[in-house]
């Protein structure tokens, strides 16, 4: 591997952590290359010399390659941030129609009765656009409950933008004001390690101010006293729920890992991919693409590929029971050769029993019988 990839990759991986972590990771990434190198350096000498010599031009040529790639994750990234840019100014004008900031030609201001202008009003701009279009789609619909819809009408828009120091990206949700919490705008933070893999550091989400009796990430138990009881009073007790709330409440990593056992390790993991998902869906899909997801013309595509997906999967399958079909017929032919050959023998024995049958009558044995 050439020193630009090192220098490259060691950027990304330092720039995501902070100082105090910085000295541990490198002394980590020192010892895992030379453990590396050392495990490279044994292959190479168990080979032929003119093998090692072509494996060193092939190490070469992938050098070569991994300082283009290099070039291109570069390359890339600036390409992302410039149509990112010129994407804003759409992003702009989708918010100001979906929340009734501008009118679009062709639709009328001017209520000739009162009635109009009260339906006119009731319809100001896109009601439940973001909550529609999140709800169509399939890995967030399962984020939503029932309890959440009544705040996420409130959401006014969602952007994203890249953050450098550390590596990872940003969502923010503007809500108007609402009933259930003092926020205007809730984000998520995503801290990535290596964000063209992506490695997952961290993530960080906003406490949200909710007003008394409005928490949608919990839900409020009431049990009855036992009779007899001197407290007459009702036992109220709180419990966490399900929520797309508890998407600013992200899992996160003990500072001392050494006590997190297996199982707990690898049910935290998968906590993080989910959150990952959720993010990474948000930013990929519903920011870019929201009025398809609102309408549903989005959900199409999503079939489509399934679809595709399903094929594949049925071609795969059926090429497994032509394999197995094929081995039965050829398991079939075997045990008819077995039988036939079986059979040709046993009639071979027959004839070879009366042919010195016939022989014995003549009153001379052939020398193999000897023995009979």
């Amino acid at each position: 591997m050439s020193n630009a990839k090192e220098n490259f990759n060691m950027a990304d991986l330092t720039a995501a952590l902070n100082d105090e972590d910085r000295a541990g990771l490198v002394n980590a990434l020192k010892d895992k290359l030379q453990t590396l190198a050392g495990q490279h350096s044994d292959v190479l000498e168990s080979l032929a010399p003119n093998v090692r010599k072509r494996v060193e031009v092939l190490r070469e040529i992938q050098s070569q390659h991994d300082e283009l790639e290099a070039k291109f994750f570069e390359e890339r990234a600036a390409l992302e941030a410039k149509y990112q840019k010129l994407y804003q100014p759409l992003y702009t004008k989708r918010c100001d129609i979906v929340n009734g900031v501008v009118e679009v030609e062709g639709v009328t201001n001017e209520a000739a009765k009162e009635q109009e202008e009260a339906k006119a009003d009731e319809e100001k701009g896109v009601p439940n656009f973001w909550l529609a279009a999140m709800k169509n789609n399939e890995v967030l619909a399962e984020e939503i409950s029932e309890r959440d819809e009544g705040a996420l009408k409130y959401l006014k828009d969602i952007k994203w933008c890249r953050i450098d120091d550390p590596k990872g990206f940003k969502l923010e949700f503007f809500f108007d004001t609402n009933p259930y919490f003092k926020n205007s705008v809730l984000t998520k933070i995503y801290h990535m390690i290596d964000e063209d893999e992506p490695i997952l550091e961290k993530a960080i989400g906003t406490e949200i101010e909710w007003y008394p009796g409005k928490c949608l990430t919990q839900k409020l138990l009431k049990k009855k006293p036992k009779k007899g009881s001197k407290n007459a009073k009702p036992i109220t007790k709180t419990e966490n729920c399900e929520s797309f709330f508890n998407f600013f409440n992200p899992p996160q990593v003990p500072d001392d890992d050494e006590d997190i056992d297996e199982e707990t390790a690898e049910e935290l993991q998968n906590l993080m991919e989910q959150d990952y998902d959720v993010g990474s869906t948000i930013r990929d899909k519903i920011i870019p693409h929201a009025v398809s997801w609102f309408t549903g013309e989005a959900i199409q595509g999503e079939d489509f590929e399934d679809l595709e997906d399903d094929e594949d999967d049925e071609d795969i399958d059926e090429d497994e029971d032509e394999d197995e079909d094929e081995d039965e017929e050829e398991e079939d032919e075997d045990e008819e050769e077995d039988t036939s050959k079986s059979k040709k023998k046993s009639s071979g024995q027959k004839k070879a029993a009366r042919a010195l049958a016939g022989d014995a009558q003549q009153g001379e044995r052939p020398p193999e019988c000897k023995q009979q």
